[in-house]
């Protein structure tokens, strides 16, 4: 039986195949869908972020920092536009190492500086592909080489760049940025946000060949500008005196502060040494630091000035109470307090004369008449132990520690200006409430921050002009602290100080002016005891004494160089240079006569240890000649042709004038009240008050209010003498200077002093008659 031809499987074949192939298809589909989803669903920013870094650049457009001015809007820091290089390493390829080596020996100028050396920069260039900066902020020059360069993937931008036209001039009141213009110090810090502005944003649309195709740009808003207080050429002026004495006495450091006493404005903050803002490379820390506000330390003498302003007006103490200051010693809880050398042997003498002297043990008795509680709150009240307030980072409060925490001779250490701890910007402040009447204002060197620019009708100069009355109304934080009564005493008694005490070297020429020296030891850190060698020198003061102008304070550390280290020797000669410099510059009226240059001449090193020189009564007569201007046919170029006999009627004169003279110089306060506010001194008339009634006036000063005869003629020296009417010249032999000014004002003269100690000799010789305001010379010997 013939079988059947057997059939092929290949029609299931095919469809398994088939069926392969469409899920493979179907997967691999799938797999696609997913990745599309995957990239263009959940990844869409972050792919749409790199499309926009490929095609767009986005530049931060930042804002121009607010400008400082000084008070007459001189610009003392302000913004320029300067180039500052970037590349974009993908367009340098294998040229970065090139690159990296031709812009390094460009823009790398300063060894210090490895931000721009030619490792660090490949170093940037390897890390980016888009951006790496290879310099910021140069200066034209080198712009310009780099430019000639041509390199391709190196690209310029415009950034702005801090400078301060004026170098170090307020270097720490001012401070400095950074590279991001950050601030970094003074002002720049503190008013950082204020000043930096809002920054604004430019994005740029680029093609492959990236070349810019279009751009947006939100404008960036600038800072505002700060006006100060400051008088930059004041401010000079503070900066020179202060720079020759460091190099003079070769100190640590050392810092000037003026201050108008009347608003509590600074018109100078100088500190030495100093730094360069425009060259932050190359800042010292230590000279970084605003040593006026961050800086504390023992005030020493000066602070002597609280002690006894407190005592005449919390206990009603009199300049002319006698303190006895027990030869120069006073022992306390097994302490004892020792005056200064050359005061050993003080016993019984006035408080004027124990401040004028310096003396530690009359300061410390009258800081007993007070009692911790009183004393401790004079204190507060001058502004010790808080923060001033002033706009300045980094103020610290010094130190005052309460009563309750004081040891059993505190008040001793605090009456002398130890276990206090100060800043000069809290010393000048107490000084200038002395000066305006005890009214104490807080410091300030912000006058007001605004955004209009110089030459702006908005912006107008604030010229200081001195003024003689307080604000009206007062500013925050301004109170009374002692009485104006008292503040005149102050005064009067400060004035004596440069007169005949510790702080002749701060007499000025044609103005009065009146302070107080200190001298303050150091911790030895060593030996944590006081260093006799480690000393801070200063001085306070204001001038002129009856209507102050300004107030200045002058402290310089651990000076090494020269034959004294004290203050009077070391800082009150920079009062005097910086106070007669700022009131000539500022135009304030001279309340004293004029002295030539001969005359206000420097010592030659054999009279600074004796002030006695060797001259004869023919040069004081030579002298009495030309200070006078005598013609040559003046009958007082030959006193004796001039004396007249003397009559009963002329010695009774005589003696009433001497015994006025006693009186005013045993009171030791003649012209207190005219010291005194016009409108205080009128209330006090009106209300019955004479001038016997005021403790510190002077018997004789009804003298000065006596009106000027009409027949007068201009001497020299610019001062008006009376040729119609003659008075006797007083005998000044044994007078002190100020013992010898006081005669002769009581009878219309003048005195021209030569050397120091008690008067000697005198030309014209007593009872000679001369023409009232004629000036008498008068040598005075130790």
């Amino acid at each position: 039986m013939k079988q059947a031809p057997r059939q092929t499987l290949t029609a299931p074949i095919r469809r398994i195949r088939f069926v392969y192939v469409t899920l493979f298809f179907c997967f691999w589909a799938a797999v696609v869908v997913l990745r599309l989803g995957w990239v263009q669903i959940v990844r869409h920013s972050e792919f749409v972020h790199r499309a926009a870094q490929q095609q767009q650049r986005t530049f931060e457009v930042a804002p121009r920092r607010g400008m400082l001015y000084d008070r007459n809007l001189r610009e003392l820091a302000m913004t320029v536009l300067v180039d500052s290089v970037y590349a974009v390493p993908s367009e340098l390829g294998d040229n970065k190492e090139n690159a990296a080596q031709m812009l390094s020996a460009i823009v790398h100028s300063d060894p210090q500086d490895s931000y721009t050396s030619e490792k660090r920069m490949l170093g940037r260039f390897n890390a980016s592909r888009n951006f790496a900066w290879v310099a910021r902020k140069l200066d034209p020059e080198t712009a310009n080489r780099v430019r000639e360069l041509n390199l391709k993937g190196v690209y310029f931008q415009k950034e702005f760049k801090r400078f301060y036209p004026n170098n170090d001039l307020a270097a720490q009141v001012l401070g400095y940025v950074g590279t991001d213009d950050e601030g970094l110090g003074g002002l720049e810090l503190e008013f950082d946000d204020d000043m930096h502005g809002t920054p604004g944003h430019m994005l740029t649309a680029l093609d492959a060949k990236r070349h810019v195709l279009g751009s947006e740009e939100s404008q960036p808003l600038p800072g505002e500008n700060l006006v100060l207080t400051i008088d930059a050429n004041i401010q000079y002026m503070a900066e020179r005196a202060l720079d020759a004495q460091m190099a003079k006495v070769k100190a640590l450091h050392g810092t000037v502060v003026v201050q108008d006493p009347h608003t509590g404005q600074i018109l100078a903050l100088a500190i030495s040494p100093r730094f360069n803002p425009n060259d932050s490379r190359h800042m010292l820390p230590g000279s970084l630091t605003d040593l006026a506000v961050s800086d504390v330390y023992e005030p020493g003498s000066t602070f002597k000035l609280v002690t006894y302003s407190a005592a005449l007006d919390g206990a009603g103490v009199e300049p002319t109470d006698i303190v006895d200051c027990q030869g120069g010693q006073m022992t306390m809880y097994g302490r004892t307090l020792h005056d200064d050398v050359s005061d050993r042997g003080l016993g019984k003498i006035t408080v004027q004369y124990a401040l004028e002297r310096s003396s530690d043990v009359g300061a410390a008795k009258m800081a007993l008449k007070l009692g911790p509680e009183k004393f401790y709150h004079y204190m507060k009240a001058y502004g010790f132990g808080e923060r001033s307030g002033i706009e300045l980072p980094s103020e610290t409060r010094g130190l005052l520690r309460p009563p309750n925490r004081w040891g059993s001779t505190s008040i001793l250490s605090m009456a002398i200006g130890q276990e206090v701890a100060v800043t000069p910007i809290q010393l000048v402040t107490m000084v200038s409430t002395i000066a305006n009447g005890g009214m104490y204002l807080p410091p300030h060197i912000l006058i007001n921050s605004t955004n209009a620019m110089k030459g702006d009708p908005r912006l107008k100069p604030v010229a200081f002009h001195p003024e003689n009355e307080l604000p009206d109304p007062l500013p925050d934080g301004a109170h009374r602290v002692i009485s104006e009564l008292t503040s005149a005493k102050m005064r009067k008694m400060m004035q004596a100080i440069v007169v005949e005490g510790t702080g002749k070297a701060a007499a000025l020429n044609g103005y009065s002016s009146a302070g107080k020296t200190g001298t303050a030891q150091k911790i030895d850190p060593e030996t944590h005891t006081y260093s006799h060698t480690k000393l801070v020198a200063s001085f306070a003061g204001f001038a002129p004494v009856s209507n102050p102008a300004i107030s200045v304070t002058v402290v310089i550390d651990n000076p090494t160089a020269g034959p004294s280290k004290y203050g009077a020797a070391v800082s009150a000669p920079v009062f005097a240079e910086v106070a007669q410099q700022v009131l000539e510059y500022l135009g304030v009226p001279h309340d004293q006569p004029l002295m030539q240059k001969k005359d206000v001449k420097s010592l030659p090193e054999k009279d600074l240890a004796d002030d006695a020189p060797d001259n004869s009564t023919a040069d004081l007569r030579a002298m009495f000649d030309d200070a006078n201007n005598l013609p040559a046919d003046d009958p007082l170029r030959n006193p004796a042709a001039v004396v007249a006999p003397p009559t009963i009627a002329d010695d009774r004169a005589a003696v009433s004038t001497a015994t006025a003279s006693d009186k005013d110089k045993s009171k030791g306060s003649n012209g207190v009240m005219d010291l005194l506010p016009a409108k205080v001194l009128s209330a006090f008339k009106a209300s019955g008050g004479t001038s016997s009634s005021m403790p510190d006036t002077a018997a004789g000063e009804a003298t000065h209010l006596t009106p000027a005869p009409p027949a007068q003629t201009k001497s020299g020296r610019g001062v008006l003498v009376d040729a119609s009417k003659r008075v006797a010249v007083p005998s000044f032999e044994g007078a002190g200077l100020r013992g010898a000014i006081e005669r002769a004002d009581a009878v219309g003269l003048r005195v021209k002093p030569v050397g120091s100690g008690l008067a000697r000799e005198q030309v014209p010789v007593a009872g000679t008659m001369v023409p009232s305001g004629t000036e008498i010379v008068v040598r005075f010997t130790r």
